[in-house]
């Protein structure tokens, strides 16, 4: 099989540098990726005060045309197979779906993406994620994993893969995506 990986941030998201100065510049977050040895204090998608909201909203609009551009691209090209390594999913839920302007927006903008024929959400409990990874403050990491949550379910049809070892996602990504291969010609997945 002929397959193509998309990543979001590099391929899809746009103004991506802007992004990175302002969580550094604005926020005086940490650059780049906190690791056990070295954590980092991301200032970005932690940050929710309404202005920022505002921005997010404009910026995600911007990725969310940029994504139908990429999907469009894909499914025009000779892969059998297109893997996007993150989706729009992946923004809306650094958004407060619990006031009624933002879930009006998430609605738009899910029906103006395209739907991806397969989509997972790899759970990962909030305390082990920070362990493995230490950017974020653990309150928003379980804020930000409800939310998860909560938008699969609005948007439904994704597959949710709870937290497990690493072998055992893989047997559950291969159960889920053996419905992929059924004879369609070509396939994207986020």
């Amino acid at each position: 099989m002929r397959v193509r990986v998309v990543r979001f941030w590099d391929e899809v998201a746009k103004l991506v540098r802007f992004r990175q100065a302002a969580s550094v510049g604005i926020f005086k977050g940490d650059a780049g990726v906190g690791a056990p040895g070295a954590p980092a204090m991301r200032r970005d998608k932690n940050v929710t005060s309404w202005f920022m909201t505002c921005i997010r909203l404009c910026l995600y609009t911007i990725d969310a045309l940029s994504l139908r551009a990429a999907v469009a691209e894909a499914t025009r090209s000779n892969y059998d197979l297109v893997v996007f390594d993150r989706y729009i999913y992946d923004e809306l839920a650094n958004l407060n779906l619990k006031n009624p302007a933002v879930r009006v927006y998430v609605r738009a903008i899910l029906a103006f993406a395209p739907r991806p024929h397969i989509s997972y959400l790899l759970d990962a409990d909030p305390v082990e994620a920070r362990a493995r990874k230490p950017e974020y403050p653990i309150e928003f990491l379980h804020v930000n994993r409800k939310t998860y949550l909560d938008l699969s379910c609005l948007i439904g049809g994704v597959n949710v893969i709870p937290p497990m070892p690493v072998e055992e996602v893989k047997r559950e990504i291969g159960k889920c995506g053996a419905v992929l291969f059924s004879g369609k010609d070509r396939e994207y997945v986020a």
